[in-house]
C-alpha cells in the first residue's frame, strides 16, 4: 500500500514543481519588462505580482526580494549564454564555422532579450556585490569562449587584440534594444550577422 501511494503521489509533486517554476518564469519575464521599462527603483514587488497575476506577497514565495528577482534574472541569463556559447564551441570542429554560429546564436539573444539587455546595461549595479561578482565572472567565461575560437582561426594575432574584437562585437549587437524594431527582425538579423563576422575578420 505505502509504494501505491508513493507512486500516486508523484505526479501531484511534479504537477507542483512545474507550476512553481512557471511562477518563478513568469514573475521574471515579467520583472524584465517592467525594470527595462521603469528602471530597477521605479518598480515595486506589488508592481512584479501585479504584472505576473499574483499578489505582492506571494512574490515571496520564489524570491526573497526585488534585490534578488533582479539578480536571479541577470544570472540566469548570464548562465544561459555561457551555457549555448560553450554548446556551439564544443560541437563544431572548425573554428569559422563556431566562430559564425556563436555570432548567429548571439544575435539570436540579443533580438529575442531586448529587455534583458536594458536592464544588464542600466541596474547591473543595484544587484548585490556577491551577485554582481557572479555575473562578471560569468560574462568574462563567454567572451573568453569567444577569445578561444577567434585565437584559432586568427592564430597570429595577439588575445588583447582578439578581446577588443570580441567586446566591439558585443557592443555592436547588443545595441539592437535601441535601435532595431521587432518588426524588422529579419532584416535586422541578416544585417548583424553580416556586420559581426566582418568585425571579427571571417569572410562574408
Amino acid at each position: 500500500m505505502s509504494s501505491g501511494k508513493a507512486r500516486m503521489s508523484a505526479p501531484s509533486e511534479t504537477t507542483r514543481s512545474r507550476a512553481k517554476a512557471d511562477r518563478r518564469s513568469a514573475l521574471l519575464g515579467a520583472a524584465a519588462t517592467l525594470f527595462a521599462q521603469f528602471g530597477f527603483n521605479g518598480v515595486s514587488i506589488e508592481d512584479l505580482g501585479a504584472a505576473a497575476g499574483v499578489s505582492g506577497p506571494a512574490v515571496y514565495r520564489h524570491f526573497s526580494g526585488k534585490q534578488a528577482v533582479l539578480a536571479a534574472l541577470l544570472i540566469d541569463v548570464s548562465d544561459d549564454l555561457v551555457a549555448g556559447g560553450r554548446a556551439v564551441v564544443t560541437s563544431r570542429a572548425d573554428a569559422a564555422v563556431a566562430l559564425r554560429d556563436l555570432v548567429c546564436f548571439h544575435v539570436h539573444f540579443a533580438l529575442t532579450n531586448p529587455d534583458v539587455i536594458r536592464v544588464q546595461d542600466r541596474d547591473l549595479d543595484s544587484l548585490a556585490e556577491a551577485d554582481r561578482h557572479r555575473v562578471r565572472v560569468l560574462q568574462r567565461e563567454y567572451v573568453e569562449l569567444w577569445v578561444g575560437v577567434l585565437k584559432r582561426v586568427h592564430p597570429t594575432v595577439d588575445v588583447a587584440l582578439l578581446r577588443i574584437r570580441a567586446h566591439a562585437t558585443f557592443g555592436l549587437l547588443n545595441s539592437t534594444p535601441h535601435s532595431a524594431r521587432a518588426s524588422a527582425r529579419p532584416t535586422v538579423r541578416a544585417l548583424l550577422e553580416e556586420m559581426a563576422i566582418a568585425a571579427l575578420g571571417l569572410p562574408i
